[in-house]
């Protein structure tokens, strides 16, 4: 085979993933901001099996863990939530970036949004569709997140986290559906309640779901129902412009 030859194939390669996973697997990824090196990451970047470079653009769930997930073993992100359902299900229906928060640290929307930025650059993602959600520290961090990019996510789906309710003007516009366990003693329910009520008095829609008799770990139960990807996927941003009359 001539080195021209095999050059072209390398590249091919390259370009069928973008330099990421085989479509249907779930690997480690290192993200470092060209424009600053400040903003950098790791994550774990699950493309579905169908997945093809030059085909169709699909949904994008970005996932925030919780505080016990902090460090450097991106392993650790996969213990909870759609990083842990991919890697059983190769042919789910979503582009999961799952960053991980260093240990110590709380969720950095500057890096989150350079993230997105480079994902979306590298791979086939829809940009009216991508999906926000977190548990526990990354519903907090969805809470935020949302805040600050509102115009950014199709929905989002906060569990067991807490906001600040002076944002409820930010995040009206959105589709919401939150999260949390009645019994929860790591964060109160009350942290949930306070933004679904403040949203909703600023004219928003929100979708509350507690549970009476689940604690803080409310989240394994809401990630395993389909309900809440078909919920997701029938949420576009398209949608909501035509809902707003623009």
């Amino acid at each position: 085979m001539s080195r021209l030859l095999i050059v072209a194939v390398a590249f091919a390669s390259f370009g069928l993933v973008g330099g990421g996973p085989e479509p249907g697997k779930q690997v480690e990824q290192q993200f470092v901001s060209q424009a600053n090196p400040k903003l950098h990451a790791g994550y774990q970047l699950f493309l579905p099996k169908a997945y093809r470079a030059g085909g169709k653009k699909w949904p994008l769930i970005l996932f925030l863990h919780g505080s016990g997930e902090r460090g450097t073993n991106l392993d650790l992100v996969k213990v909870h939530g759609p990083p842990k359902i991919v890697d059983k299900k190769p042919d789910f229906p979503f582009i999961v970036v799952s960053p991980q928060c260093p240990r110590g640290q709380w969720w950095d929307n500057k890096v989150l949004i350079a993230l997105l930025d480079d994902v979306i650059a590298k791979y086939a993602v829809n940009t009216d569709q991508i999906y926000l959600t977190g548990l526990s520290m990354g519903g907090f961090g969805t809470w935020s997140l949302a805040a600050a990019h509102p115009e950014r996510f199709a929905a989002i789906v906060p569990i067991c986290g807490g906001g600040d309710p002076e944002d409820a003007d930010k995040l009206k516009i959105l589709p919401i559906w939150v999260f949390h366990g009645e019994k929860d003693r790591g964060v109160p329910i009350a942290r949930s309640r306070e933004m679904v009520s403040a949203i909703r008095k600023s004219g928003g829609t929100v979708k509350f779901t507690s549970y009476p008799k689940l604690g803080h770990n409310c989240w394994t139960v809401t990630y395993d129902n389909p309900v809440l990807y078909t919920w997701l996927l029938k949420q576009s941003l398209a949608a909501r412009r035509k809902k707003s009359g623009r």
